[in-house]
């Protein structure tokens, strides 16, 4: 599972400095302010070793492509597959149970009102 879209990355359209938090949001699905305000808090809590640790990433960290994601609702869903991707997986196999419902709910009223299509399938049994 290590696609470009299951990175991490720098992000350094929505970077203030380096764009190491901006990168962490778009990794995790959190706004950029609420990953800012944490490393804000942990280095206060930490005594300033997430300077270091941040300037580390910034340098280690490959700068996000500019046309990753075709647009918002992929980027959502890339989102949901690095945070969960087995509730990611369960979702797809139940929308894939629905269209395979549905298309059967399709196949058989066609089926059921086409008595020349009936008899032809009988046939092939």
């Amino acid at each position: 599972m290590n696609t470009p879209r299951t990175t991490l990355y720098r992000d350094k359209q929505n970077a203030k400095l380096m764009g190491v938090c901006s990168g962490i949001a778009d990794y995790t699905g959190v706004n950029a302010l609420w990953v800012r305000l944490a490393v804000l808090a942990l280095t206060f809590m930490t005594g300033g070793m997430t300077i270091p640790a941040y300037f580390i990433a910034g340098l280690l960290l490959n700068k996000k492509p500019p046309h990753l994601y075709v647009d918002q609702e992929e980027q959502v869903y890339w989102q949901r597959v690095r945070q969960s991707p087995k509730r990611t997986a369960r979702e797809i196999r139940s929308r894939m149970r629905d269209v395979d419902r549905r298309l059967a709910e399709v196949e058989s009223f066609y089926v059921s009102s086409n008595p020349r299509l009936t008899a032809e399938i009988e046939r092939l049994r």
